[in-house]
Protein backbone atom coordinates (compact mmCIF):
# COMPACT_ATOMS: atom_id res chain seq x y z
CA UNK A 1 0.00 0.00 0.00
CA UNK A 2 2.96 2.45 -0.83
CA UNK A 3 2.14 6.21 -1.46
CA UNK A 4 -0.73 6.28 1.22
CA UNK A 5 0.09 8.60 4.65
CA UNK A 6 -1.23 5.77 6.89
CA UNK A 7 -1.06 2.32 6.37
CA UNK A 8 -2.27 -0.48 9.16
CA UNK A 9 -1.98 -4.13 8.44
CA UNK A 10 -3.48 -6.52 10.78
CA UNK A 11 -2.54 -4.14 13.96
CA UNK A 12 -3.03 -5.74 17.18
CA UNK A 13 -2.98 -4.17 20.79
CA UNK A 14 -3.39 -5.77 23.77
CA UNK A 15 -3.20 -4.03 27.48
CA UNK A 16 -3.35 -6.83 29.97
CA UNK A 17 -5.93 -8.88 29.11
CA UNK A 18 -7.85 -6.84 27.06
CA UNK A 19 -7.33 -6.69 23.28
CA UNK A 20 -8.14 -3.05 22.60
CA UNK A 21 -7.45 -2.83 18.73
CA UNK A 22 -8.19 -6.43 16.80
CA UNK A 23 -6.48 -6.69 13.53
CA UNK A 24 -7.12 -3.60 12.05
CA UNK A 25 -6.46 -2.52 8.54
CA UNK A 26 -6.75 0.41 6.95
CA UNK A 27 -5.04 2.48 4.08
CA UNK A 28 -5.53 6.44 4.34
CA UNK A 29 -4.30 8.41 1.46
CA UNK A 30 -2.36 12.41 1.21
CA UNK A 31 -5.26 14.65 1.89
CA UNK A 32 -7.94 12.19 2.66
CA UNK A 33 -10.41 13.49 5.80
CA UNK A 34 -11.33 10.50 7.84
CA UNK A 35 -13.65 9.84 10.77
CA UNK A 36 -13.05 7.27 13.45
CA UNK A 37 -16.25 6.46 15.03
CA UNK A 38 -17.77 4.29 17.49
CA UNK A 39 -18.55 3.55 21.20
CA UNK A 40 -16.15 4.54 23.87
CA UNK A 41 -14.18 2.27 24.27
CA UNK A 42 -14.22 1.05 20.90
CA UNK A 43 -10.54 2.12 20.11
CA UNK A 44 -10.22 5.12 18.68
CA UNK A 45 -8.15 6.60 20.99
CA UNK A 46 -5.87 4.13 21.02
CA UNK A 47 -5.47 3.91 17.20
CA UNK A 48 -5.32 7.59 17.48
CA UNK A 49 -2.13 7.41 20.02
CA UNK A 50 -0.41 4.51 17.36
CA UNK A 51 -0.37 6.81 14.90
CA UNK A 52 1.65 9.52 16.98
CA UNK A 53 3.42 6.73 18.08
CA UNK A 54 2.73 6.96 21.60
CA UNK A 55 1.59 3.17 21.72
CA UNK A 56 3.37 0.66 19.88
CA UNK A 57 1.54 -2.24 18.48
CA UNK A 58 1.63 -5.70 19.83
CA UNK A 59 1.25 -7.35 16.61
CA UNK A 60 0.63 -5.88 13.15
CA UNK A 61 2.59 -2.93 11.63
CA UNK A 62 1.90 0.27 11.24
CA UNK A 63 2.98 2.79 8.41
CA UNK A 64 2.93 6.86 8.89
CA UNK A 65 4.30 8.68 6.30
CA UNK A 66 6.48 5.99 4.50
CA UNK A 67 8.09 4.84 7.73
CA UNK A 68 7.54 1.62 10.29
CA UNK A 69 6.73 2.83 13.47
CA UNK A 70 7.48 -0.45 14.84
CA UNK A 71 11.03 0.22 13.69
CA UNK A 72 11.57 4.03 15.36
CA UNK A 73 12.78 5.31 18.35
CA UNK A 74 14.44 8.24 19.31
CA UNK A 75 15.63 10.67 17.16
CA UNK A 76 13.78 8.83 14.25
CA UNK A 77 10.32 8.91 16.27
CA UNK A 78 10.74 12.80 16.93
CA UNK A 79 11.18 13.73 13.80
CA UNK A 80 8.57 11.96 12.47
CA UNK A 81 5.84 12.78 15.64
CA UNK A 82 7.23 16.76 14.40
CA UNK A 83 4.90 15.66 11.16
CA UNK A 84 2.33 15.13 13.22
CA UNK A 85 -0.04 17.56 14.65
CA UNK A 86 -2.63 16.54 17.22
CA UNK A 87 -5.80 18.24 18.84
CA UNK A 88 -7.12 17.04 21.91
CA UNK A 89 -10.48 16.94 23.45
CA UNK A 90 -9.50 18.80 26.21
CA UNK A 91 -7.15 21.65 24.55
CA UNK A 92 -4.37 20.54 26.23
CA UNK A 93 -3.27 24.74 26.36
CA UNK A 94 -1.12 26.47 29.33
CA UNK A 95 -4.43 28.24 30.82
CA UNK A 96 -1.59 31.23 32.32
CA UNK A 97 -0.38 31.53 29.33
CA UNK A 98 -1.33 34.08 26.17
CA UNK A 99 -3.26 32.49 23.75
CA UNK A 100 0.41 33.42 21.23
CA UNK A 101 2.43 31.72 23.76
CA UNK A 102 0.26 28.57 23.67
CA UNK A 103 0.73 28.64 19.73
CA UNK A 104 4.33 29.12 19.60
CA UNK A 105 4.58 25.52 21.88
CA UNK A 106 3.95 24.54 18.48
CA UNK A 107 7.03 25.26 17.18
CA UNK A 108 9.64 24.22 19.97
CA UNK A 109 10.75 21.13 18.55
CA UNK A 110 12.83 23.39 16.31
CA UNK A 111 14.58 25.32 18.74
CA UNK A 112 16.89 24.55 21.28
CA UNK A 113 16.26 24.86 25.19
CA UNK A 114 13.21 25.91 27.38
CA UNK A 115 11.56 29.15 26.20
CA UNK A 116 10.26 31.52 29.08
CA UNK A 117 8.30 34.57 27.82
CA UNK A 118 7.78 36.23 24.12
CA UNK A 119 10.82 37.94 23.58
CA UNK A 120 12.93 34.40 23.92
CA UNK A 121 11.46 33.18 20.72
CA UNK A 122 12.90 34.32 17.02
CA UNK A 123 10.93 37.43 16.05
CA UNK A 124 9.98 34.85 12.69
CA UNK A 125 7.91 32.25 15.34
CA UNK A 126 6.63 35.09 16.34
CA UNK A 127 5.38 36.74 12.93
CA UNK A 128 4.06 33.12 12.65
CA UNK A 129 2.50 32.39 15.36
CA UNK A 130 0.25 36.10 14.66
CA UNK A 131 -0.73 34.98 10.94
CA UNK A 132 -1.58 31.43 12.27
CA UNK A 133 -4.11 33.18 15.01
CA UNK A 134 -5.09 35.37 11.97
CA UNK A 135 -6.18 32.37 9.65
CA UNK A 136 -8.00 30.62 12.92
CA UNK A 137 -10.22 34.08 13.41
CA UNK A 138 -8.11 34.75 16.85
CA UNK A 139 -5.85 37.83 15.67
CA UNK A 140 -7.17 39.96 18.12
CA UNK A 141 -7.27 37.48 21.26
CA UNK A 142 -3.35 37.12 20.77
CA UNK A 143 -2.29 38.54 24.05
CA UNK A 144 -5.55 37.54 26.23
CA UNK A 145 -4.73 34.37 28.62
CA UNK A 146 -6.02 31.17 27.49
CA UNK A 147 -7.84 30.25 30.49
CA UNK A 148 -10.19 34.04 29.32
CA UNK A 149 -11.34 31.88 26.49
CA UNK A 150 -14.00 30.29 25.55
CA UNK A 151 -14.27 26.75 25.05
CA UNK A 152 -14.36 27.11 20.98
CA UNK A 153 -11.79 29.80 21.48
CA UNK A 154 -9.26 27.92 23.15
CA UNK A 155 -9.97 24.71 20.55
CA UNK A 156 -8.83 27.10 17.72
CA UNK A 157 -5.70 28.05 19.61
CA UNK A 158 -5.05 24.56 19.93
CA UNK A 159 -5.50 23.96 16.22
CA UNK A 160 -3.35 27.23 15.56
CA UNK A 161 -0.85 25.45 18.01
CA UNK A 162 -0.89 22.34 15.65
CA UNK A 163 -0.11 23.81 12.71
CA UNK A 164 2.64 25.69 14.05
CA UNK A 165 4.75 21.88 13.25
CA UNK A 166 3.57 22.67 9.74
CA UNK A 167 2.25 18.86 10.20
CA UNK A 168 1.60 16.33 7.28
CA UNK A 169 -0.88 14.35 9.44
CA UNK A 170 -3.39 16.22 11.39
CA UNK A 171 -4.94 13.96 14.12
CA UNK A 172 -7.83 15.25 16.61
CA UNK A 173 -9.05 13.11 19.48
CA UNK A 174 -12.76 14.22 20.17
CA UNK A 175 -12.04 17.74 19.21
CA UNK A 176 -15.64 18.92 19.92
CA UNK A 177 -17.10 16.45 22.35
CA UNK A 178 -16.74 19.47 24.85
CA UNK A 179 -18.33 22.16 22.53
CA UNK A 180 -21.76 23.42 21.92
CA UNK A 181 -23.48 22.82 18.75
CA UNK A 182 -22.25 25.90 17.00
CA UNK A 183 -18.90 26.01 18.24
CA UNK A 184 -18.49 22.37 17.06
CA UNK A 185 -19.71 23.24 13.79
CA UNK A 186 -17.03 26.06 13.47
CA UNK A 187 -14.18 24.38 14.61
CA UNK A 188 -15.04 21.25 12.68
CA UNK A 189 -15.65 23.59 9.10
CA UNK A 190 -12.46 25.60 9.85
CA UNK A 191 -10.29 22.15 10.32
CA UNK A 192 -11.48 21.16 6.47
CA UNK A 193 -11.21 24.73 5.27
CA UNK A 194 -7.02 24.88 6.38
CA UNK A 195 -6.57 20.88 5.72
CA UNK A 196 -7.92 21.22 1.82
CA UNK A 197 -5.70 24.74 1.73
CA UNK A 198 -2.32 22.92 3.15
CA UNK A 199 -3.27 19.10 1.42
CA UNK A 200 -3.26 18.36 5.27
CA UNK A 201 -4.78 14.29 5.99
CA UNK A 202 -6.78 14.50 8.69
CA UNK A 203 -7.49 11.78 11.23
CA UNK A 204 -10.57 12.58 13.84
CA UNK A 205 -12.60 10.24 16.48
CA UNK A 206 -15.93 11.74 16.52
CA UNK A 207 -19.33 11.09 18.54
CA UNK A 208 -21.34 12.77 16.64
CA UNK A 209 -22.74 10.40 13.25
CA UNK A 210 -24.46 13.64 11.32
CA UNK A 211 -21.38 16.00 12.22
CA UNK A 212 -19.12 13.28 10.56
CA UNK A 213 -21.84 12.46 7.51
CA UNK A 214 -21.54 16.23 6.47
CA UNK A 215 -17.75 16.73 7.47
CA UNK A 216 -15.81 13.73 6.32
CA UNK A 217 -14.35 12.25 2.74
CA UNK A 218 -14.47 8.93 4.64
CA UNK A 219 -15.86 7.42 7.85
CA UNK A 220 -14.25 4.32 9.75
CA UNK A 221 -16.28 2.53 12.30
CA UNK A 222 -14.44 0.50 15.12
CA UNK A 223 -16.45 -1.54 17.47
CA UNK A 224 -14.75 -3.78 20.27
CA UNK A 225 -11.40 -2.88 18.62
CA UNK A 226 -12.62 -4.01 15.25
CA UNK A 227 -13.28 -2.22 11.65
CA UNK A 228 -16.94 -3.32 11.25
CA UNK A 229 -17.43 -0.11 8.93
CA UNK A 230 -15.28 1.61 6.03
CA UNK A 231 -16.75 3.55 3.63
CA UNK A 232 -16.81 6.82 1.88
CA UNK A 233 -19.50 9.43 3.25
CA UNK A 234 -20.89 9.71 -0.43
CA UNK A 235 -24.47 8.59 -0.57
CA UNK A 236 -23.94 7.09 2.87
CA UNK A 237 -27.05 7.23 4.81
CA UNK A 238 -27.41 7.56 9.00
CA UNK A 239 -29.35 4.42 9.20
CA UNK A 240 -26.17 2.64 8.03
CA UNK A 241 -23.60 4.13 10.13
CA UNK A 242 -25.60 3.92 13.42
CA UNK A 243 -25.30 0.01 13.11
CA UNK A 244 -21.57 0.66 13.93
CA UNK A 245 -23.27 1.07 17.32
CA UNK A 246 -25.41 -1.85 16.84
CA UNK A 247 -28.68 0.54 16.23
CA UNK A 248 -30.17 0.41 12.82
CA UNK A 249 -33.07 3.96 13.49
CA UNK A 250 -32.17 6.68 10.84
CA UNK A 251 -34.54 8.82 13.79
CA UNK A 252 -33.50 11.09 16.34
CA UNK A 253 -34.63 9.47 19.45
CA UNK A 254 -38.00 11.35 20.36
CA UNK A 255 -38.01 14.14 23.71
CA UNK A 256 -38.72 12.03 27.10
CA UNK A 257 -40.81 15.32 28.12
CA UNK A 258 -42.73 16.51 25.05
CA UNK A 259 -44.63 19.28 27.00
CA UNK A 260 -41.76 20.62 28.83
CA UNK A 261 -40.06 24.05 27.20
CA UNK A 262 -36.61 23.22 25.40
CA UNK A 263 -33.72 24.84 27.15
CA UNK A 264 -32.28 27.50 25.04
CA UNK A 265 -29.13 26.28 23.57
CA UNK A 266 -25.74 27.93 23.84
CA UNK A 267 -24.26 29.82 21.59
CA UNK A 268 -19.92 30.11 20.65
CA UNK A 269 -19.19 33.93 20.49
CA UNK A 270 -19.24 35.23 17.04
CA UNK A 271 -15.77 35.04 15.32
CA UNK A 272 -14.01 38.29 14.71
CA UNK A 273 -11.60 38.05 12.25
CA UNK A 274 -9.42 40.68 12.31
CA UNK A 275 -6.97 42.56 9.54
CA UNK A 276 -3.61 42.10 9.47
CA UNK A 277 -1.39 43.31 12.78
CA UNK A 278 0.43 45.91 12.77
CA UNK A 279 4.06 45.88 13.62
Amino acid sequence: MSGHAITATNVVKVFGDKAALKGVDLAIAPGEMVVLLGLSGSGKSTFLRHVDGLETPTSGTLNVLGQDLTTLSGKGMRQLRSKVGFVFQQFELVPSLTALENVLTGALATLRGPRLGLATYPRRLRVKALETLDRVGLLERAYERADTLSGGQQQRVAIARALMQEPEILLADEPVASLDPESSRVVMSLIREIARERNLTVLCSLHQVDLALSWADRIIGLRDGAVVLDTPTAGLGRAQVMEIYGKVSAEPEAPAAPAQAEAEPKHAASLAVSGAASS
